[in-house]
């Protein structure tokens, strides 16, 4: 029998920047349409990938009310986004996606529409087991994917590099441990983009196959790898190494991210010791590879498997989750994030305190340049 078609709403923090989770929203709202699904993104704060959706044929919303019909299952992505679409649906049944080990954003919500917390690599599973405190048989781990729709294009790989671009979205500048190396080694183009550079890839496929090396972590890595280009993981000062074939399996199992960069610091030789690694070879194993096992298309079917899972889950649990289970939940959401209101707001008066002291030192400063001008020209100084 067909699968029946799903209406789904995935929630983000923001749907601008063009960064890992709001690239993991659209990239799984696009191969969910083509699937035969009805996707549907939610996020209070609009930007450029909202638009890239919306171009797709995909609905954006900012606002939930705009939602007339509820959704079948509620794809969560940040527990505030979360628990707005939980408490303005509720009784739809909903999955939770952790996407990091430390930021605020990824903590998890416990709430009794909630059937199912997926996590994207080892690390976040065991954020959900330790710090969420959710129930082992609650927690699924899908990992991470790439287009091979779009990253179709696959570099072969030289004897040797000759052209590397460091490519995140936490720092300006080539760190200088990256560009010593990579002179050392005789590397001839060294470039850098991401969203601090002011070199934003929108079409990142179209450039990787233009080099040979990578510095990357998580998403931007794999991206990478997909494209025939030799990866060094790195990630503001740790270093992560090159990704080889003997050790792919166990560095996806943790999104090639922070846990795979504790042990080196990023210095020279540390870094020039892993170009020295290099292997052609390894390169191409490690392509064919990710190109194997990450795509986008496998882990769009597993949601959708994750998805009937959690309707058909919440059809048994239904009739046992009350008005007051929701309200205590709901409660105690607002009690564990009480702290972080509170510093928002008194960060926010604080802000607001240095921008009027800022206005009035404006406004004297330029009155005294006014009464300075007029002095001048009454004294008939010639600077006047």
């Amino acid at each position: 029998m067909p699968r029946r078609p799903l209406r789904i709403l995935l929630t983000n923090n923001t749907l601008g920047p063009r960064s890992g989770t709001e690239l993991y929203v659209r990239d799984l709202a696009l191969e969910l349409a083509r699937l035969g699904h009805f996707p549907v993104a939610y996020s209070p704060r609009l930007g450029d990938v909202a638009e890239e959706l919306r171009a797709a044929t995909i609905p954006v919303i900012d606002d939930l009310n705009n939602l007339s019909r509820p959704p079948d299952i509620i794809h969560g992505q940040h527990h505030h986004e979360t628990l707005t679409a939980l408490l303005h649906f509720p009784f739809t049944p909903a999955i939770q996606v952790c996407h990091g080990w430390a930021p605020p954003q990824e903590a998890p919500v416990a709430y009794p529409t909630i059937m199912t917390h997926v996590a994207v690599d080892d690390l976040c599973r065991e954020r959900l087991l330790t710090e969420g405190g959710i129930d082992e048989d609650r927690v699924e781990t899908l990992y991470n994917f790439v287009d091979m729709k779009r990253f179709h294009r696959v570099r072969e790989p030289r004897s040797l590099p000759k052209r590397a671009l460091v490519f995140t979205n936490y720092t300006r500048e080539i760190p200088a441990a990256i560009r010593e190396a990579c002179e050392e080694f005789g590397i001839e183009v060294l470039d850098i983009a991401g969203i601090p550079s002011g070199r934003i890839l929108k079409k990142p496929e179209e450039v990787l196959t233009s080099y040979d090396l990578v510095f990357a972590k998580a998403r931007a890595a794999m991206e990478a790898m997909a494209s025939g280009c030799a990866v060094i993981l790195t990630h503001k000062d740790g270093l992560g190494g090159l990704v080889t074939p003997e050790r792919l399996e166990t560095l996806r199992r943790l999104n090639f991210g922070a846990r795979t960069m504790q042990g080196l610091p990023l210095t020279v030789a540390n870094v020039r010791a892993e170009l020295d690694r290099y292997k052609a070879e390894d390169v191409a194993l490690v392509t064919d590879w990710v190109r194997e096992s990450a795509t986008l298309s496998g882990a769009a079917q597993s949601w959708v498997d994750v998805y009937d899972r959690a309707i058909k889950r919440w059809r048994t649990e239904e009739t046992q989750v009350s008005a007051t289970d929701r309200l205590t939940a709901a409660g105690n959401y607002l009690q564990s994030i009480a702290e972080l209101v509170k510093a928002s707001t008194e960060n926010f008066n604080q802000r607001r305190v240095a921008e009027h002291a800022l206005k009035m030192a404006q406004a004297r400063l330029g009155k005294l340049e006014a009464e300075n001008a007029a002095l001048r020209k009454a004294t008939g100084d010639p600077d006047s």
